[in-house]
């Protein structure tokens, strides 16, 4: 099997941008297990689960921006975790006028 390969923030490329389903938010509260208590961009506050794929390999911390995909059924009020944002790739967001939210 092997070691995985560790990657810092810094050397990450990829920059992925909101869809029209998709929500930018800041992560409130580490509520345990797989989920988050999140603030999105459109004035809804959240409880979300980390994607399965996210779970082990990215670390969320409070405070962080995250990408957020709303329930079909609760949307309001549930949601999906599936990206995290670097420091960096927040500045660009900002600077780009996409992120509103403090």
């Amino acid at each position: 099997m092997g070691k995985k390969k560790v990657l810092s923030e810094r050397e990450l490329k990829e920059m992925v941008y909101p869809s029209e389903n998709d929500v930018l938010c800041i992560a409130v509260k580490m509520l345990g297990y797989d989920r988050v208590l999140v603030k999105c961009q459109d004035g809804h506050t959240r409880v979300c689960r980390i994607r399965g794929k996210m779970k082990r390999k990215t670390w969320i911390r409070e405070g962080d921006v995250v990408l957020v995909s709303p329930w079909d059924f609760q949307g309001e009020e549930r949601g999906e975790i599936f990206w995290r944002y670097t420091a960096n790739q927040v500045e660009q967001l900002r600077r780009e006028g996409i992120l509103k939210i403090e």
